[in-house]
């Protein structure tokens, strides 16, 4: 825990957070449109991303199981594929970040 005005005082918070931003300048490089918009797969990605600290993904250590789905993870306002393209296109999104 840190006061409102050293949050520097609060290492593995500021260290997740340079780690999210330096995901989402890739995810804004790499796929175009802004930042805003990948917001969603680099959650995804960052809280399914094995964590040597806790030996697991953020989500698997909070629930107890691996996550099932890529499906709801798509971007609102694109045309949106269907079906298996979807998972595919999603998948090798997250690949990438």
């Amino acid at each position: 825990m840190s006061t409102a005005y050293h949050p520097e005082t609060d290492g593995q918070t500021e260290r997740t957070i340079q780690t999210l931003e330096d995901m989402l300048r890739a995810c804004a490089i790499d796929f175009g449109k802004g930042w805003e918009k990948h917001l969603p797969l680099v959650e995804f990605s960052y809280n399914n991303s094995y964590h040597a600290s806790i030996k697991a993904a953020p989500f698997e250590a909070l629930y107890g199981r691996k996550c099932r789905s890529l499906v709801c993870w798509a971007e609102v306002g694109d045309t949106q594929p269907t079906g298996p393209e979807i998972i595919h296109e999603t998948t090798k999104k997250i690949v990438q970040i």
